[in-house]
């Protein structure tokens, strides 16, 4: 889904998304519980914590460092960055109404000796890096859990803020 070629400062993140190719799913997942995917305040922006879904509803369930490999959970992350890109545009109408990101939360569903966290939460990381440039260098958590809704191996949540 990433790509390695370059992009000027100049370019706003929907040009940076055609560029690479990307396609952001048609709408992001809907929420499972009592909560909206985004919600604005302060010039801030909070996406939900959002999974690994796909656009035809199937879920990348396991737990890594058991069934799933580390290299797979990192392609899921992407899948989850692909998501809350979504969910971001969804409600601003625009990635380029977005100023940048501020802070990513990762959690990983592992086996209680697995220690890439990192690694695996890279996968989103190096995403949204790539579509919003150096705007989308931010703060990061990321830890294992026992486990995560439906199973799913990654979840994150995003703060960005407007442009």
């Amino acid at each position: 889904m990433t790509s390695s070629q370059p992009f000027s400062d100049d370019d706003t993140p929907e040009m940076r998304l055609r560029r690479a190719g990307i396609a952001l799913p048609a709408a992001p997942p809907v929420p499972i519980g009592s909560f909206t995917n985004v919600r604005e305040s302060g010039g801030l922006i909070y996406v939900s914590g959002q999974g690994p879904v796909l656009e035809d509803g199937s879920l990348m369930r396991g737990k890594v460092g058991g069934d799933t490999a580390a290299e797979a959970a990192r392609g899921h992350a992407e899948i989850v960055a692909l998501n809350i890109l979504a969910a971001l545009r969804g409600h601003c109408g625009s990635l380029d109404a977005v100023g940048g990101v501020v802070k990513l939360l990762g959690l990983v569903n592992a086996t209680p000796d697995f220690d890439r966290h990192s690694f695996v939460v890279d996968g989103a990381s190096d995403l949204l890096a790539q579509v919003f440039g150096r705007a989308g260098v931010h703060a990061r958590s990321s830890f294992g859990v026992a486990s995560l809704p439906n199973g799913i191996t990654v979840e994150v949540e995003a703060i960005f803020e407007r442009a």
